[in-house]
């Protein structure tokens, strides 16, 4: 018997994480010249839970690993290194027949709901096929389960013989949850999935998930852009800076008190309308380093104000810092609240110059381009 199979029997407590993630790490071979050949470091060392019926919001840059990384948690992707334990079985390396019984409680909401339904098969087709694949015959028949996904999703069950290219993007993304909810699983990996929706539909779907979360017990591992919507639906928060979390913890003490100065950079760039001006805003020095040659130590550190000699040639851990309750890869952590509602970090006196525009500059090891680039956050 395999070791998923020999740990099916054994349920996961409320104090036991729903998932445990330790040393996560995905390197992809690429090509480099004529014969030579490197590696895009695209997750190096990843190390989390997530909790039974708690969101946790995974936040960062363009290209830092998150859609990786939730790749990785459904096993769409082989890791490099590093175990995931899942309903506390160890399915780093599990074969498809191993995982098949645990698709039913592990699903994955697609970031873009154009692409992820097949545009051929019709809405009624595309729900019921989690549940024709693994062989369920729901009570009713599984036509009744696809109305009943309908109309949970705040769909008209009547829709049930259309085809994708009939519904707007909300809709289409309401039939990719839809989906994922078929088989009734304890966690979603959800990949930004309002980012390609509008203002209006992107609060109904929010809305949606929440309320699916309070009526069924989902877990989510919510993976997005938008600092605001993470706020608004995660408990927790892990922010990631090429390949690695820099800082992780409970919603607040993110959002209100970071220690990290990458957090602190991020959320100065939250939009605020009733602040006029750069003011308050940190804008990084240099680019964003190549994971095919991250720097050494820290990997912040060639766009960090605050980087000393330490920083270069010893990588910080990521653990508890004092004066605050989350744990951050930082040897110099910041301290202090942060204005979250406006976006405004507060910069320590020993942050480097600030310029005229608010900004702060870079004191960086070795040294930044002397271009400002501003944190995107979308």
């Amino acid at each position: 018997m395999s070791p998923v199979e020999e740990a099916a029997a054994r349920p996961v407590t409320e104090t036991e994480p729903l998932l445990r993630v330790r040393g996560l790490t995905k390197h992809f071979p690429v090509r480099t010249g004529f014969r030579g050949r490197s590696l895009v470091r695209a997750v190096d060392g990843l190390d989390f839970d997530v909790r039974p019926g708690e969101t946790l919001g995974l936040v960062g840059e363009s290209g830092c690993g998150k859609t990786t990384t939730g790749r990785m948690l459904v096993r769409l992707l082989e890791p490099t290194a590093g175990t995931i334990e899942f309903d506390g079985r160890d399915i780093t390396h599990a074969g498809r027949r191993e995982l098949r019984p645990l698709r039913q409680d592990l699903q994955i909401i697609f970031q873009d709901p154009y692409a992820s339904l097949n545009p051929r098969h019709t809405v009624g087709r595309i729900i019921a096929m989690p549940l024709q694949v693994n062989g369920i015959e729901p009570p009713g028949g599984v036509k009744a389960r696809v109305q009943e996904l309908l109309e949970i999703v705040g769909l008209n069950p009547e829709h049930y013989n259309r085809y994708p290219h009939e519904f707007s993007g909300g809709q289409r993304q309401r039939i990719g949850i839809a989906r994922a909810l078929a088989l009734r699983p304890k966690l979603i990996v959800a990949d930004e999935p309002v980012s390609a929706l509008d203002v209006s539909i992107q609060a109904q779907v929010i809305n949606l998930l929440r309320e699916l979360q309070r009526d069924l017990g989902l877990a989510f591992v919510f993976i997005a852009h938008d600092l605001a919507v993470v706020r608004h639906f995660c408990q927790r928060v892990a922010v990631m800076y090429l390949g690695k979390i820099v800082e992780i913890g409970d919603r607040d003490d993110i959002y209100e008190r970071p220690q990290h100065p990458y957090t602190r950079a991020l959320l100065s760039a939250i939009p605020d309308v009733t602040r006029l001006g750069p003011g308050g805003r940190i804008r990084l020095a240099g680019d964003v380093p190549t994971p095919l040659d991250p720097p050494s130590g820290c990997r912040f550190r060639t766009r960090c104000w605050k980087a000393q000699d330490i920083c270069a040639t010893e990588e910080p851990a990521l653990v508890p810092r004092a004066g605050g309750g989350q744990a951050t890869a930082c040897h110099f952590p910041e301290s202090g609240p942060v204005a979250a509602a406006t976006g405004a970090p507060a910069v320590a006196d020993d942050a480097g110059p600030v310029a005229d525009d608010g900004t702060a500059g870079a004191g960086a090891a070795d040294g930044g381009s002397g271009t400002t680039v501003e944190e995107v956050s979308k």
